[in-house]
């Protein structure tokens, strides 16, 4: 065993003594609130390692490199557990090392066995992939979570007496967690390319998650009392002005809270707007005439509260298990919710700075409070977010106020990573509503985006790019999917247009022939069912400039004449020879529409015997049209052996089973299909504004029980007019006439939703808002002293 214990690449499987736990109270503390969570997300790693590898065997280029990741499926399937239990157990004894005051080195960062002669062997290239990965792992990391990392270093030197904490002996540090899950997964036995895989999960569910622990460590630290006030200072960057604070450097603006080009830190791939720009230099502008020059009375003497001040009070809030403005129960007033955020961020960090009484917010700061309040304002009232919605985003308020005083580009640049999410999740979630979301797709991923942004941000906007991307990925997979079905509602709603006006120019042009002429009854029955029938499957399928059409009109005249009585000889020599081809054009046509055969052959019996008695010139009985077919009908002749074939044939909506010219005369409308209804009113202001809807603008209709639902334009049918709407899912919800649209509008059941993006309509608001309010300096004296809930908090002095 010695020998084991000897050399740095063996762990001992063996039983052994527990430790000494040599830990105070603090310690304690911190290892049992850091290891419960870390623990959580390397659990969470070990879920989502199947997935990942059976995705690369999915694209896998040869069936060896497939075998490869499914023999590491196996593998690590099959070690999860002991690889857990080594990875706790390392990091358990760095706190003890730690406590001791030892270096704690685990298995693999010491001194390497030297290569042999004949050069690096195959475990040595291993090493070195491991080792290069590990190394950009912490490098990353250490450079990201450097501020919260810093704070976690400079409370635990206290704990531990005074000594030096750093990065790399800190035993939560990325250094001490890496290279305890290097040592643990050396149990798996994998190709390096799976093990490299494992390494780029731990990176992405547990080192990713550091900072919301470190969070999580500060606070509890703080509440007992180590270190409330610590600040965290880096050195400058080399290439930053000679003149350049660091303060300036970190939160992304100057001393005055003017925009800093120079010293955020997603600057370099973004654009700089001036439009944007000047819109907030507006509403601080506005911002500042509403406090007025004599409203603070001279600058304290202890200055402001710095914005690591106002940044750890944030943070403290952010994390606590209810936030201070619960909305979802919706319990107060937009603008109270609001305040009172900013009530409980002044009071907290009052709590944190020693000298708060002598400490006031600088007029940069309370700028951005009260706009992000203002812009969350918005939201807690905009029409076009659901009530669930705003509530859901009403939560990021904490989250935006410290975007908004690390770095002021959120509101002067539309490409800020934190502005675009909102805009993407404030579109989702206009498209929302219960019935169309009933699996809570849609609520559930706007949710979790949500809740990813109130435990991972603490200062790090890199956070919502990789949300924006995330949340992007699952909008177009499911408008892919919406997509389709909304085609398919187009689609159908296009032949069912199709449909009906073949079927009303069919009936049109039966009805304009025989609908004011006595006809003999059997001559009334095949114009007005099958050959009704016959002549809206031509115009569907041949159209109306076709042969085919022309022949079945010829048809219907000719048949119509036929039926008539006959007083000349040159009359009945006609007769006789039409009735060959007559017999042949019906039988095609019964054909087409698949009238039953011995339907058919008892009809043209029948005519046989009709002709018969035409040409012997005996009185036949005649009706009106609207007559026969109201006795048809009541009588339920079985001659409608073709009713459903048209419809079958064409489209897989069938209309209802009377043929077209039966629909018209039992409607009452016989010709009135031609008639165009009056013109509506052109200058009517609703008209105008359905006339300007465009296909993609979303509606919120409201039916009689308050029952609400949002649909999207999807298409405006040539033929009839009409506005066919789908939800978000691409299902059809109705559609819908200019005039029945407008009237909705006017009554207030149906409201237009805005196209603008949400953060371009807020500020556009809150301009707006502020200029209406701007009146003299006594009303705005007057309104701040009646309001005091609502008054920002004096800064030290009123330049911005």
């Amino acid at each position: 065993m010695t020998a084991a214990n000897d050399n740095p690449n063996v762990v001992v499987l063996s039983p052994r003594q527990a430790p000494v736990d040599r830990l105070g109270d603090l310690l304690k503390l911190v290892r049992g609130v850091s290891l419960k969570r870390i623990n959580a997300l390397v659990g969470t790693l070990f879920e989502n390692v199947d997935d990942a590898l059976f995705d690369l065997a999915e694209r896998a280029g040869s069936n060896a490199v497939q075998t490869e990741y499914f023999d590491g499926m196996r593998e690590i399937r099959r070690k999860r557990h002991l690889v857990e239990r080594l990875f706790h157990e390392q990091a358990s004894r760095a706190f003890n090392d730690f406590a001791e005051g030892k270096a704690h080195t685990v298995a693999g960062e010491g001194p390497q066995p030297s290569a042999p002669a004949g050069g690096l062997s195959l475990v040595d290239d291993v090493e070195l992939e491991e080792s290069l990965a590990v190394s950009s792992m912490i490098a990353k990391a250490e450079n990201r979570l450097q501020r919260t990392l810093y704070q976690v270093n400079q409370r635990l030197s206290v704990i531990v007496g005074g000594g030096k904490v750093d990065d790399a002996n800190n035993p939560i540090g990325p250094a001490a967690l890496a290279n305890a899950f290097r040592v643990a997964v050396r149990e798996f036995e994998v190709n390096v390319q799976v093990k490299l895989i494992v390494f780029k999960l731990f990176e992405r569910y547990v080192i990713a998650g550091l900072e919301a622990v470190y969070d999580e460590v500060n606070i509890e630290l703080i509440r007992a009392g180590v270190l409330p006030q610590v600040r965290h200072t880096v050195a400058r960057n080399a290439q930053s002005g000679a003149g350049a604070s660091p303060a300036a450097g970190l939160l992304g603006h100057d001393d005055a809270g003017e925009i800093n080009p120079t010293t955020t830190a997603h600057d370099a791939q973004t654009v700089y707007d001036p439009v944007q720009a000047e819109v907030y230099h507006t509403l601080r502008a506005l911002l500042a005439s509403r406090r007025g020059p004599m409203h603070y009375g001279g600058e304290p003497a202890a200055g402001g509260f710095s914005a690591t001040d106002l940044l750890s009070a944030l943070t403290l809030l952010q994390a606590s298990p209810t936030p201070p403005a619960r909305v979802e129960a919706e319990p107060l007033d937009a603008a109270q919710i609001v305040q009172q955020i900013k009530q409980e961020l002044l009071a907290q960090v009052g709590r944190l700075t020693a000298d708060a009484k002598d400490k006031r917010v600088t007029s940069a700061d309370e700028d951005t409070i009260d706009l992000v309040g203002m812009l969350f304002e918005y939201i807690l009232r905009d029409r076009n977010l659901p009530a669930q919605m705003q509530a859901l985003l009403g939560r990021l308020q904490i989250p935006y106020l410290k975007v908004g005083i690390l770095d002021r580009h959120l509101f002067a640049q539309k490409t800020h990573p934190a502005r675009r999410l909102l805009d993407l999740l404030a579109d989702a979630g206009k498209s929302w509503s219960e019935e169309s979301d009933r699996d809570h797709r849609l609520f559930d991923r706007v949710k979790a985006t949500v809740e990813t942004v109130l435990r991972d941000f603490d200062d790090d906007v890199g956070v919502f790019d990789r949300e924006v991307a995330s949340f992007s990925d699952f909008i177009g997979q499911n408008r892919k999917r919406a997509d389709l079905a909304e085609q398919r509602a187009a689609d159908a709603a296009r032949g069912r247009e199709k449909l009906q006006a073949a079927r009303q120019r069919a009936a049109r042009e039966i009805l304009s022939r025989i609908s004011d002429r006595n006809l003999p009854p059997i001559v009334h029955g095949v114009l007005s069912r099958p050959w009704a029938n016959y002549l809206v499957l031509t115009l569907l399928r041949q159209g109306e400039e076709s042969d085919e059409w022309r022949n079945a009109l010829r048809f219907t005249d000719e048949f119509i004449w036929s039926a008539q009585p006959k007083t000349t000889d040159n009359e009945l020599a006609r007769l006789r020879a039409l009735l060959p081809p007559l017999q042949k054009a019906l039988r095609h046509g019964l054909t087409t529409v698949a009238y039953h055969e011995a339907d058919m052959q008892r009809l043209l019996a029948d005519l046989a015997l009709f002709y018969d008695r035409v040409l012997a010139g005996q009185k036949l009985e005649t009706k009106k049209v609207d007559e026969v077919i109201r006795e048809s009908v009541a009588a339920a002749i079985p001659t409608d052996a073709a009713a459903g074939a048209t419809a079958d044939a064409v489209a897989p909506a069938a209309p209802a089973s009377h043929s077209p010219v039966e629909e018209a005369v039992l409607d009452g409308t016989l010709l009135a299909a031609d008639e165009v209804s009056a013109e509506p009113d052109a200058d009517d202001e609703y008209l105008r504004a359905v006339k300007a809807i465009k296909p993609g603008s979303w509606i919120e209709f409201v039916d009689e029980s308050g029952q609400r639902e949002r649909a999207k334009l999807s298409w405006i049918s040539p033929i009839s007019a009409k506005y066919l709407f789908v939800n978000r899912r691409g299902l059809k919800v109705c559609d819908k006439t200019a005039t029945s649209l407008a009237e909705e509008l006017r009554s207030g059941s149906t409201t237009i939703l805005e196209e603008v993006p949400l953060f371009d309509r807020a500020l556009d608001a809150i301009v707006a808002k502020l200029r209406d309010a701007g009146g003299s300096e006594a009303s705005a004296s007057a309104h701040t002293a009646t309001a005091t809930a609502a008054a920002p908090v004096p800064p030290a002095d009123g330049t911005h």
